[in-house]
């Protein structure tokens, strides 16, 4: 019989409706059942694209003895992460104090009440590596629960007390701004340090991409002009999208490699990585024309219109590292199966790609390019092969795909599609950009706020600050791409929402849960950049940015304040605050307002508007468009009728233009390089 997770929409819960767990979903009820038992709750949480979470799975919780024992001795909770960061967030603060490392699966053991007191990760099914048995573990933490109530109530307390250490102190707003030009130069400089110059990237393995830290590198070369900067951005980009972390026959980047090489990924592939790594490549083929970059992010574009795309306009959100029972199958090839498919063309795909006998991983080839060159010896040859390898692998047996479709991953990607239909010129990419923002306004904001998950036709579960922050800067993006006035509105609308509901007038910041969220053991507030940006340092960037279109200063106060309580940390460890980076970069510079008036459609318009996007220009702000409503057309009329640009940056505007040549060469004074 199937548990209770059979009702669920989560592909991840779902997952498991087959097991021999009574698994519960998180809720009052579960709880409830915990308190009327007397039973510590068992809770595991992970996500469908999780290798570990499968084995873990297949090991234990498919086992009926270990499954008896569960059911016997815990209420046992299944928990998708990426439905709940809140729960994830909680949990894993207190699995990282009591194990020293966190990761997924997440085993975490509660009081009925939700309070954690002992946990980890991943738990073979016998003793091995000095990790003690699943079953052992079920043992122990029982006869604790049994037989010393005590020394849980003693655990209790030490992680409520982490939990209290780590809330915001109270403070009255008015402290004195820390994020200066020098914090800016300092988290390069911090950045600089920790840049591994061979491969690119921070640090070695494993090798996790480093977007947000190098958009923000980039940012600090276009002010600077440090060659270094641009150097490590360049390098870095190179090394993972000519590596076998970038899928080099279907499109897309895996989510981080085992190596240090960008060789051997874990090969799931998420949709917020390829967000974030799109659009870097976006915006590195402004400044430099690099054709690694463009190439790379264009095929990831194409990769999620061909299989991430829902009939809604929604994005899903992963493929799974595993298909056929084995991780990485699906993108492996050996010598001869190569050599008969290719032909003629094996010789020269061989050399480019670093085909060999004996493979780079266990006897077979991850496709990667090798050598340092950015042009393709034989280009017509590695198209075919692309082509023909792309149609051999569709018959194989595809990864597992998460077709939920949550709201902050599609925001971040709604972002870099906007913004690459508009630098690339790409009509594809426009349609399915305009699809996406219409799909989210229509079935997953409520009220101004982005709910977190929609699967099926059924949107679930009020959203946290990242969803409605991503969302909202998504379509802002889309209102640079279209100049329609109607989604500036509906992100002043978001904007203020994320204000109005997760804003706390007390200790003047935000929290990523909203005021009306269910209480939990600790409200989280995760301000680091990790895998994806920290919804406070995305709504950062979206009240500075609503501020300049709108003139509405309290959005700029918040965000000022959020980004100063942070200053000291951006400036010392650079690769943990990006997204803050990015943002902080716009508060200390702020925006480069590029206005155009009079009518989008007239003749001449879209060659401006090629002009424009055909530059690298960090803190861009465009308008546009038949409403000319807003501060920024104040005094800002067409001249002659004709479509007219307004450039301006600290108040100073460049004389207005309607001639190509003439933006140009004013395009061409804010360009980097």
């Amino acid at each position: 019989m199937p548990n209770r997770l059979a009702g669920e929409t989560s592909p991840y819960l779902v997952q498991h409706a087959e097991n021999p767990v009574d698994w519960w979903p998180w809720g009052a009820e579960a709880l409830a059942e915990a308190r009327r038992r007397d039973r510590p709750i068992l809770l595991s949480i992970g996500y469908a694209a999780c290798h570990w979470c499968h084995v873990m799975a297949h090991e234990s919780f498919e086992d009926a003895e270990t499954a008896a024992m569960m059911n016997t001795l815990f209420v046992n909770i299944k928990v998708d992460r990426e439905e709940r960061p809140d729960l994830d967030g909680i949990y894993m603060q207190a699995v990282q104090a009591m194990t020293g490392h966190g990761g997924w699966p997440m085993t975490m053991f509660l009081t009925p009440a939700g309070e954690p007191f002992y946990g980890g990760t991943y738990f073979p099914p016998t003793e091995r590596h000095g990790m003690p048995s699943f079953r052992r573990v079920l043992e122990s933490v029982a006869d604790a629960w049994n037989s010393r109530r005590d020394d849980v109530a003693r655990a209790v307390t030490s992680i409520g007390e982490l939990y209290a250490e780590a809330r915001p102190s109270r403070s009255d707003g008015t402290a004195a701004p820390c994020v200066t030009i020098e914090t800016l130069a300092s988290a390069y400089r911090d950045a600089a340090r920790r840049f591994e110059p061979l491969e690119g990237g921070f640090g070695g393995a494993p090798k996790f991409p480093p977007s947000m830290t190098l958009d923000f590198v980039l940012r600090h070369w276009a002010r600077t002009g440090e060659p270094n900067a641009l150097r490590m951005v360049q390098h870095s980009y190179r090394k993972m999208a000519r590596g076998g972390i970038h899928d080099q026959v279907g499109g897309g980047f895996h989510r981080y490699t085992v190596d240090a090489h960008w060789l051997v990924p874990h090969f799931e592939k998420m949709l917020y990585d390829n967000a974030l790594l799109s659009r870097l490549g976006v915006h590195l083929w402004q400044a430099t024309r690099d054709p690694v970059a463009r190439d790379a992010a264009r095929d990831t574009f194409d990769w999620v219109l061909r299989e991430m795309t829902d009939a809604s306009g929604g994005w899903y959100s992963s493929l799974d590292a595993d298909s056929d029972g084995e991780e990485g199958k699906f993108y492996l090839w050996s010598e001869s199966e190569l050599r008969t498919r290719l032909g003629a063309d094996f010789d020269a795909v061989a050399a480019y790609w670093g085909v060999s006998a004996s493979g780079n991983f266990e006897g077979r080839t991850i496709l990667s390019v090798v050598g340092a060159a950015p042009i393709v010896p034989e280009p017509e040859a590695v198209t075919r092969a692309r082509a023909v390898l792309y149609e051999a692998r569709a018959q194989r047996v595809w990864p597992g795909r998460d077709e939920k479709i949550l709201a902050a991953w599609n925001g971040l990607m709604l972002r870099a599609m906007a913004e690459g239909a508009r630098v690339f010129g790409e009509a594809r990419y426009r349609d399915a950009a305009v699809a996406n923002g219409e799909f989210l306004w229509a079935q997953m904001v409520r009220a101004g706020r982005a709910w977190r998950t929609h699967m099926r036709g059924e949107t679930r579960i009020p959203g946290f600050l990242e969803d409605t922050a991503a969302v909202a800067l998504g379509v802002l993006g889309l209102y640079e791409l279209t100049e329609d006035a109607v989604w500036l509105e509906r992100a002043r609308i978001m904007g203020e929402a994320c204000v109005r509901d997760f804003w706390s007038e007390d200790a003047h910041c935000f929290y990523d849960t909203a005021h009306d969220h269910e209480r939990l053991v600790s409200r989280p507030r995760d301000v680091m950049d990790n895998a994806v940006p920290s919804g406070t340092s995305l709504a950062a960037e979206l009240l500075l940015r609503l501020w300049s279109y709108t003139g509405h200063e309290a959005f700029r106060v918040k965000a000022a304040h959020t980004l100063d309580a942070q200053g000291t940390a951006m400036s010392q460890y650079a690769p943990m605050f990006g997204q803050w980076l990015c943002a902080a970069d716009l508060a200390v510079h702020g925006a480069t307002e590029v206005v155009m008036t009079g009518s989008g459609d007239a003749a001449g318009a879209q060659e401006l508007r090629a002009v424009i996007a055909s530059c690298y220009i960090p803190g861009l702000l465009l308008a546009g468009g038949a409403s000319s409503a807003g501060p920024l057309f104040t005094g800002r009329a067409p001249v002659d009728g004709r479509p007219t640009v307004y450039i301006c940056r600290g108040g100073v505007c460049d004389a207005p233009t309607t001639d190509p040549t003439a933006l140009a060469r004013q395009v061409r004074a804010l360009c980097a390089g």
